[in-house]
């Protein structure tokens, strides 16, 4: 009789300690896995790390939490870093990694990307980590580096498509705007924006790059400019000669009446001399 209750006793304690065990690895996994965000994504660029992008709505990250989580009970051993990325609290880091389906999981070494395309086990993740699998992958190229200025800007992109659609949703949701009318005043605010910031650029640029005239404009002008020069020197000339023309016919209107005074002066001598 006490033997039976002493083999009850233990199995007792043997049930209750591998549950306590059990909660102690689930709570170690939780502690082991580091969560990621815009604000402290660039942490991964130093040292080497395993990163999952996930949705809480993807059937297909559920189903690989349990396997993540195992995994990063391992990350001490491996001298490695897990890390996630909840997509839907942060649209800027899917734009910056190209997260085009979930799950997506980077392996990164010394800021150098490569994409996990194995299997979604804990045990495969181990061996690619231990085994060091990644170095028969390819890096991502520099251009589309999550830290390159390109997907910088495309990050930048993406939180604007998510604020955009905050205000669609709470003008729909909570004013009561009709689909229609959300699509109508976004596509007025594009159009007037983008008048506007084409301005804004199409002055820039006259600043920075005045316009230049072509040779064929530049030949035109110095010929209407020496047309012009040849009309007025032509203008000058005919005011000139017509100055001059004026000063022989003002000339010789005095010369006529000199004369017709010296045939006066004449005239009247020889009548003085008849008398």
């Amino acid at each position: 009789m006490n033997f039976k209750f002493s083999m009850k006793c233990s199995a007792k304690h043997v049930i209750i300690v591998a549950i306590l065990l059990h909660l102690c690895r689930q709570s170690s996994a939780k502690s082991a896995l580091i969560v990621l965000t815009e604000d402290n994504w660039s942490d991964m660029l130093s040292g080497e790390w395993m990163v999952e992008f996930f949705a809480p709505w993807c059937p297909a990250c559920r189903s690989l939490q349990k396997d993540w989580q195992t995994f990063a009970t391992w990350s001490e051993d491996l001298s490695i870093n897990v890390g996630a990325v909840d997509v839907t609290a942060n649209p800027g880091l899917s734009g910056r990694f190209l997260v085009t389906q979930l799950p997506t999981i980077y392996h990164v070494k010394e800021g150098v990307f490569r994409q996990y395309k194995g299997s979604r086990d804990s045990n495969a993740f181990v061996n690619f980590v231990e085994q060091k699998t990644w170095q028969s992958l390819d890096p991502i190229s520099l251009w589309t580096s999550p830290d390159s200025v390109l997907m910088s800007i495309v990050s930048y992109f993406f939180k604007v498509s998510m604020a955009l659609r905050a205000v669609h949703n709470r003008l729909v949701d909570d004013y009561g705007i009709p689909y229609w009318g959300s699509y109508v005043l976004f596509a007025f605010v594009t159009i007037l924006f983008g008048a506007l910031l084409g301005l804004l650029i199409v002055c820039i640029i006259d600043l920075i790059f005045p316009a230049k005239m072509s040779d064929e404009t530049k030949d035109q002008k110095n010929l209407n400019s020496k047309v012009k020069d040849d009309d007025s020197n032509d203008l000058i000339d005919d005011r000139i000669q017509e100055e001059e023309e004026e000063d022989e016919e003002t000339s010789d209107d005095v010369n006529a009446g000199t004369e017709l005074r010296r045939r006066r002066k004449t005239s009247d001598s020889d009548d003085k001399v008849d008398d």
